[in-house]
């Protein structure tokens, strides 16, 4: 029976490597590593050091060396390798390649059938829609989340092992050529292509060229299953004659197929009905959503089924539980100072393994409690189950376990940590008191059927219904769009002052110091005294530190803006106050005035500057830096560039005279982008990484990270010559509708865009703000549509550019995000 068990000598062989190293010749190898801060037992794992644009792994295995693994591929040995002696080394010319061959000799191991996702959209949900229709039956392995890249797909196919009996992959490229390598490793038997859409379009020649490189997934497959209404994909599938050597099962909405849908109606109740005709019967289905996507997916997984053999009776029945995919897992503010984590939707062991990674990240919380559910058709006996899952808590070093359900409660016993057991979610909200939540980070991680809604509602903060979603995979994407555009030795220093642009300080600096991030920069030493209680250690400048807060700064290793000689001179006397050694200096950043005339020293100051430096011990100058007027106004780059090489002579001057290496840098967001000759030891992201440039085409490259939302409270009608809101100055001239949302000028919209200056976005559409804008809500005219109470109302974000906005309110995105009121709760999505 194959085995997820390889022998040290086995891999080298399947990876083609040389092994340099000799420390177990017959070390068995049963996990396998790409990312150091994922370890769970470094016994028989191998890290394959995976190098990138900006990334390293082999960086990282004295790290991992220290917590106990032994077994690396690499493409290129450590320094002083020697030093790890009972290691063992295998060297590849590319450890990314070696880890798709493993996979894909791993894969051969497995005679079940394997059904291959690609397509523009829709892979993860007909993924996770077939696992909930099929799982009852057989045991399905399925990727991860959306685990379809080139490293993504190999480690989802080393999940399999003989315990399983169907698998479900999702396949996913960004340019030409890659799909080769997916196919080697999915080689599935069965094929779903989804549909073809416009992502990634600029990498491709045409579209028929990228319908053409996803088909090379289907190459071997014994059936594709796809609809022929897409004529781009149909088009090539008769083209390549790919169907002269694979089966096809088709379904339509326009013609004969194998599947051919003729009717399809919504009847108001939030459900699709969905008839069509298979093999000259009519069948039909029902399922619990309305939108198109929905529908075609549905549709795909229908298919799929009707391939596979299920009875219509039994498509139907499962076809109307379908549940929503959560698609990211939500961070919000909870009672008593602590953390939620909901990812409730989701409830299998893969899935449990990614979220708690998520819950170890949360570094300003060192208590971290998992809430979890029964987990419902895993595959595995009850007894088995658990104590994996009590392996995973141990390795994981979760604090607390609540855990609800029968099943969990019956082998509470293999759970060694403090641990609560309740038969169900109401016993639990019944029974077990809040108050013994607070400063922790607690994750939710249930089954459906225990609707932990219940539980995450009264675990969060209370606050009203607007809110400010971050999504945190679009700053991370922000932050590598810029990675990739600066030479790798340059470092970067996110900008977090103002409350992160009004995203939240903490979230944001956690996500990019889990990133590695170079440095963190905040406006006033509170704020970096904050980070620093909250468990972010990593280095942060102070830009506009205060005199009387130089004590704080140098108790919690901030470090300060230093700008004129009075703000030294205070510095010095705190430096003698506390008495610090002289191998413990300081370490400050000197501003230089090349032009911006705000702060900083000026070229005449130079001489009395360096004399001081290098007169004081206790000082220990870690850059020399300045600010650009006007990086990113064309007309003005002249004058940047004087600036620039103003800043060169100056620094350059500063950097002679002290015997360290000091960093430089004086480039801003626009700057990176559009001065790179100047990025010198380092440069500074701000706006751009919460996805917003002055220029239009890198606007387009990076991605939304904040969308401020709120809902209707209230809809009436206003008849004809009545008033809306204080002063009477909304007047309707004929009846109006209005829609009252709970959001004013206290939460961050000036009360400039009341009397129809100002939009919202309801539904879709543009509506007018009228009358005076409240502290706490505002009136929309909402007159001909259809909208209830409830309705989602975007203010800027996701179907609204926050520039929009800015230009309304006749000012810069800068501000508009900054004046976002703290009391609007923020909400943080991580996928």
């Amino acid at each position: 029976m194959p085995d997820k068990r390889y022998d040290i000598k086995e891999i080298v062989r399947i990876v083609k490597g040389d092994w340099i190293r000799v420390s177990e010749p017959n070390s068995d190898i049963t996990d396998i590593l790409i990312d150091s801060r994922r370890l769970i037992a470094p016994e028989g794992c191998m890290f394959f050091a995976i190098t990138g644009s900006r990334h390293d792994g082999h960086q990282h295995i004295g790290e991992l060396y220290e917590k106990g693994v032994r077994n690396f591929i690499i493409s290129h040995l450590p320094e002083r390798y020697d030093a790890f002696g009972d290691a063992n080394f295998i060297q590849v010319n590319d450890t990314l390649r070696a880890l798709q061959l493993l996979a894909s000799v791993h894969r051969k191991q497995f005679s079940i059938p394997v059904i291959g996702i690609t397509g523009s959209n829709g892979k993860t949900v007909v993924k996770e829609w077939l696992f909930q229709l099929i799982n009852a039956d057989r045991k399905v392995i399925r990727s991860p989340k959306s685990y379809n890249s080139q490293i993504g797909v190999p480690l989802s196919v080393w999940q399999m092992d003989p315990s399983y009996d169907l698998a479900v992959f999702e396949a996913g490229i960004s340019e030409p050529d890659e799909m080769d390598r997916l196919q080697s490793i999915i080689n599935p038997t069965i094929g779903i292509f989804t549909n073809i859409g416009q992502a990634h379009d600029k990498n491709f020649i045409s579209t028929a060229q990228k319908v053409g490189e996803k088909l090379k997934l289907f190459t071997k497959v014994q059936t594709l299953i796809y609809c022929i209404d897409h004529y781009e994909i149909q088009e090539i599938v008769i083209r390549s004659e790919i169907l002269s050597n694979i089966q096809a099962f088709t379904w339509s909405r326009k013609g004969p197929a194998d599947l051919r849908i003729t009717k399809i109606s919504r009847p108001g109740d939030g459900k699709t009905h969905l008839t069509g005709i298979y093999q000259n019967k009519e069948i039909g289905i029902m399922i619990p959503y309305i939108d198109k996507a929905s529908e075609e997916n549905a549709i795909h997984c229908w298919a799929t089924m009707l391939y596979m053999g299920y009875e219509n009776d039994v498509i139907r029945e499962r076809m109307v539980t379908l549940q929503p995919i959560a698609m990211r897992l939500e961070l919000k503010e909870g009672i008593n100072h602590c953390q939620v984590i909901n990812d409730s939707y989701n409830s299998d062991i893969n899935s449990l393994s990614i979220a708690i990674d998520f819950l170890k990240q949360q570094a300003n919380q060192k208590k971290k409690t998992l809430v979890l559910s029964d987990i419902m058709q895993s595959g595995k006996n009850d007894e088995e189950l658990y104590e994996e899952i009590a392996d995973i808590l141990h390795n994981k070093h979760i604090d607390r376990l609540i855990g609800i359900g029968p099943s969990i409660y019956r082998f509470r016993d293999k759970f060694a940590l403090d641990k609560h057991f309740f038969f169900s979610t109401q016993e639990f909200l019944n029974k077990f008191s809040f108050t013994q939540f607070s400063n922790e980070s607690i994750l939710l991680k249930g089954a459906r059927l225990f609707e932990f809604e219940q539980i995450s509602k009264a675990l969060q903060q209370k606050s009203h219904q607007t809110v400010l979603e971050i999504n945190l995979n679009a700053l991370v994407h922000n932050l590598n769009y810029h990675r990739a555009r600066i030479k790798p030795i340059t470092k970067i220093m996110a900008v977090v002052k103002a409350f992160s642009y009004g995203s939240g300080s903490y979230e944001i600096a956690n996500t990019l110091q889990f990133h590695r991030i170079d440095y963190l920069s905040v406006a006033y030493a509170d704020e970096g005294v904050e980070l620093r209680k909250a468990g972010i250690i990593v280095p942060i400048m102070v830009m506009n530190p205060e005199e009387q807060s130089f004590d704080v700064m140098i108790n919690h290793n901030l470090e300060p803006e230093i700008y004129n000689f009075r703000l030294l001179d205070k510095l010095e006397q705190s430096i003698r106050k506390n008495l610090l050694p002289p191998n413990k200096p300081v370490k400050i950043h000197i501003k230089l005035d090349t032009g911006m005339h705000r702060l900083g020293f000026e070229e005449k100051d130079l001489d009395e500057l360096i004399q001081r430096l290098g007169a004081n011990r206790s000082i220990y100058v870690q850059s020399v830096f300045s600010h650009l007027a006007a990086s990113d106004q064309p007309e003005h780059d002249a004058f940047t560039n004087v600036q620039i090489d103003r800043f060169e002579r100056m620094a350059g001057r500063v950097k002679e005279s002290i015997d360290h290496p000091v960093l430089m840098h004086i480039l801003n967001s626009a700057g990176i982008s559009r001065f790179p000759a100047s990025q010198f030891q380092m440069v500074r992201l701000g706006i751009s990484l919460y996805g917003i440039s002055h220029d239009p085409e890198e606007q387009k490259k990076l991605e939304n990270v904040s969308t401020l939302k709120s809902v209707v409270s209230q809809v009436k009608l206003v008849p004809a010559g009545e008033t809306v809101g204080y002063n009477r100055h909304g007047r309707s001239e004929n009846d109006m509708t209005i829609a009252v949302v709970p959001i004013g000028y206290a939460d961050g919209i000036p009360r400039k865009l009341g009397n129809r200056k100002g939009k919202l976005v309801v539904k879709g559409k543009l509506v007018d703000i009228v009358g005076d804008v409240c502290m706490d809500m505002c009136m929309l005219d909402v007159t001909g549509m259809d909208i209830s109470e409830g309705d989602e109302v975007i203010i800027f974000g996701s179907g609204r550019s926050i520039d929009e906005l800015a230009e309304e309110m006749e000012t810069i995105p800068y501000e508009v995000l900054s004046a976002i009121s703290r009391r609007v709760k923020r909400v943080y999505y991580h996928e």
